[in-house]
């Protein structure tokens, strides 16, 4: 079984990502399965805060969930263009001490799919994130992208995709994902 570790990089109760999340969760291809995880109990970094204490045991347990899993894939919001700060914040925090680097994110296959109310879904926001995933040393995906626009329109009630369209691409999108990881497993 193929294990992906999924972040929704929102903290929104009705969050569009939360929702996209939860969708790929249920159409993940047969043969994997996500894992939701939250960044919620994150603390905003600060050094002193590490220098004192070390990393804070919210931190600590999700880098371990990280390390476990096959994969990791951030559903990221788009904000002014670019990451959201409560996501960037974990992904600070995660990578501290930096010797963990390797451990947590290095050769780690990432993927990063979102939703935005705007026109271009989060098109901005997945090009912000690939510096930083290239300094963590990750394997970003590229074998095709998902940008769900006009998120507002594209959920319903119970944060479902209502387009079949947009519900079509993300089980593209989650195929590629999942072929790419298990092309990258080494053999059993």
């Amino acid at each position: 079984m193929i294990e992906i570790l999924g972040l929704s990089g929102s903290l929104r109760e009705g969050s569009f990502n939360s929702a996209l999340l939860r969708c790929a969760r249920e159409n993940v291809p047969t043969g994997a399965r996500i894992d939701v995880a939250s960044i919620r109990d994150i603390p905003l970094y600060d050094g002193d805060v590490e220098g004192r204490s070390g990393v804070p045991a919210p931190v600590a347990a999700l880098k371990e969930r990280i390390v476990a899993a096959d994969a990791l894939l951030i559903v990221t919001p788009e904000y002014n263009n670019s990451i959201p700060g409560v996501a960037k914040n974990a992904i600070d925090w995660l990578s501290r001490p930096v010797a963990d680097i390797p451990r947590v994110f290095g050769g780690r296959i990432v993927g990063v799919i979102g939703a935005s109310p705007g026109m271009r879904g989060t098109f901005a926001a997945q090009l912000a994130w690939l510096p930083v995933l290239r300094v963590l040393g990750t394997r970003p995906y590229f074998g095709a992208t998902l940008y769900v626009p006009h998120a507002a329109r594209a959920f319903d009630a119970q944060g479902l995709l209502v387009d079949a369209a947009d519900l079509e691409r993300l089980r593209a999108y989650l195929h590629g994902f999942v072929a790419y990881i298990a092309q990258a497993r080494p053999a059993a």
